[in-house]
């Protein structure tokens, strides 16, 4: 049989795990047993649960049985600028998603047939945008699909019918650089929240809510802070900050958790020292009115383009306290209390990182961090994509593992303000570089890795390197299993225990979007969407000119078994 990936090995990493083999599956018996297994036979939610798990407690596919996977059906949107970058919804039998320019389909999850198909007319403006074309998904919920758009509205949709209910201007694209809606706006009970791309450009980031139902405006939470201690003079006005990801709404607390990106000038800061609050931080926020319950501001003073806006992980802890586990793009990963934001441990997740010593545990600050220099090249690994780009981790309780792709790429920088000139379009960068270039770490290859992770610990229990840094999102199952991608397009069921490849599919273009897995008429579905897209592929460019030669595409795949 061909090898997929030629430069993909496993390298099995300490001791083996305490009770492998002895709980390849979850029980079923577990499957209504607290958050995570609750509505088991549909991926009602981005992330599929509140708790970001990205889990599935479906167990008919199993190790047993996943090389016997077929394709069930395919989906082509016809648009495929940018891929697929979506991660699918499916709630009894009707699958959403959205592919190139905000087209949103209802399909039937058994057939793959279109049900219904929405395409808005998006204002002219839009087409000058820097971030054009891609989405990351709907939103389902209290009889409707809601998504974000291009030119900065957010839409409630007809469930049944995909007809517009209601549309709201949220942002002002001619004046805050085409600030728009990437990724799905998630729902706080009848309060729908997010935040706009743009964390790169010369604007003032803001999280947007309205009520579901009517599209009325709720509140705004600006993020940068007029606060001269942390932005001096009017810097705050165009100091980014944007929640450019979903956040979570945990029911439990009655709490809204998202991340915010980096601070702009993303490499300059000359004019906005200080801490530069609340840029690069997670944020709990009250759903109803939009107040701060807490923040981690997690790179103060964000020098690197190291904003906070992944997924907020929420496990247990060795004491059954449940904490968040949030990944940072500059390489550590930081565990705190779910209450209050207090820090309870920070590990290292990037193989090679030089821009600090460590994160004090105390504090929270990074340990004697190195900064960009004006006319003079310096190494900093991560790059300006991080150390994993926003394609979610998945957490298996059954295996007490997080499973997180992982890139080993560094750029080198020299510092220097930004020519006033070049931020005269709306689709104008911030970066504060003369210049920048992705580069191998030192003594080492650029790659990508899968590793099966101790979230608490960020002890690795297996981990597969991949010449290149897979995009896509994971995907894990109660069968024992975990789905994933990379981006030349090949498709991998891993053994979530040892990492060993159990089936593999070769979809003819990469993986950028979000797999998930359902039950309609007693069969379990593995979906995953696929096509190469995104920014990232064209900056990793740098460091893998072989990306420009992968082809494009936009397939939604469905897997059954026979």
């Amino acid at each position: 049989m061909e090898t997929l990936m030629t430069s993909a090995r496993y390298n099995i990493v300490g001791s083996m795990l305490a009770l492998v083999g002895a709980m390849a599956t979850i029980s079923p018996a577990m499957a209504d047993k607290g958050p995570g297994f609750e509505d088991p036979n549909n991926w009602p939610q981005y992330h599929r649960t509140y708790n970001a798990w990205r889990f599935s407690p479906l167990a008919d596919i199993n190790k047993d049985n996943v090389s016997k996977l077929k394709v069930a059906w395919i989906h082509q949107p016809g648009n495929i600028t940018h891929g697929l970058q979506a991660t699918p919804i499916e709630i009894d039998g009707v699958l959403y998603y959205i592919s190139a320019f905000n087209n949103v389909w209802a399909v039937n999850a058994a057939t793959g047939e279109t049900l219904w198909h929405y395409a808005p007319k998006l204002a002219p403006i839009s087409k000058q945008v820097f971030y054009a074309a891609a989405s990351r998904g709907v939103t389902v919920g209290r009889g409707k699909v809601f998504l974000g758009t291009l030119d900065g509205r957010m839409i409630g949709l007809d469930q049944k019918t995909g007809k517009q209910v209601w549309s709201t201007q949220l942002t002002d694209q001619k004046n805050e650089y085409g600030a728009l809606f990437s990724s799905p706006p998630q729902l706080a009970g009848n309060v729908l929240f997010g935040g706009t791309t743009g964390g790169d450009q010369p604007m003032r980031g803001k999280i947007y809510a309205v009520n579901a139902d009517t599209g009325e405006r709720v509140w705004t939470f600006e993020v940068p802070q007029d606060d001269p201690k942390s932005w001096p003079g009017d810097s705050y006005k165009r100091g980014g900050g944007t929640a450019w990801l979903p956040g979570t709404y945990d029911p439990s607390t009655d709490t809204i958790y998202i991340g915010t990106s980096n601070a702009s000038p993303d490499y300059f800061t000359r004019g906005r020292e200080g801490d530069n609050k609340w840029t690069a931080s997670l944020l709990a926020l009250d759903p109803k009115t939009g107040k701060l319950k807490w923040a981690r501001q997690e790179t103060p003073h964000d020098a690197w383009d190291f904003g906070a806006p992944y997924e907020a992980l929420i496990v247990k802890d060795k004491e059954g306290k449940d904490v968040i586990v949030h990944l940072n793009k500059s390489g550590f990963v930081y565990v705190m209390d779910k209450n209050n934001g207090k820090l309870e441990n920070a590990w290292q997740f990037a193989e090679h990182l030089n821009w600090a010593k460590g994160v004090d545990k105390k504090t929270g600050k990074p340990i004697d961090p190195v900064y960009p220099e004006v006319g003079k090249t310096k190494l900093f690994c991560p790059n300006l994509l991080g150390a994993r780009s926003w394609n979610h981790g998945a957490y298996n309780p059954g295996t007490g593992l997080w499973y997180s792709h992982a890139m080993e790429v560094c750029n080198e920088v020299v510092s220097g303000p930004d020519d006033p000139n070049s931020l005269k379009a709306i689709s104008a960068l911030s970066l504060g570089i003369a210049s920048i270039k992705l580069v191998p770490p030192p003594n080492d290859e650029s790659h990508g890795r899968l590793d099966a992770r101790d979230p608490i610990t960020g002890k690795v229990k297996w981990s597969i390197r991949y010449d290149m840094p897979p995009l896509s999102s994971v995907l894990t199952t109660a069968g024992g299993l975990v789905f994933t991608g990379d981006m030349k397009g090949h498709i991998f069921g891993y053994d979530a225990d040892n990492g060993k490849e159990l089936w593999h599919f070769n979809a003819g273009s990469g993986l950028r979007g979000g797999p998930i897995s359902y039950k309609v008429d007693g069969k379990q579905y593995i979906v995953i969407p696929t096509g190469l897209g995104s920014h990232a592929p064209g900056f990793l460019a740098g460091a893998y000119p072989q990306i420009k030669d992968l082809p494009g595409g936009a397939a939604l795949i469905a897997f059954t078994l026979e």
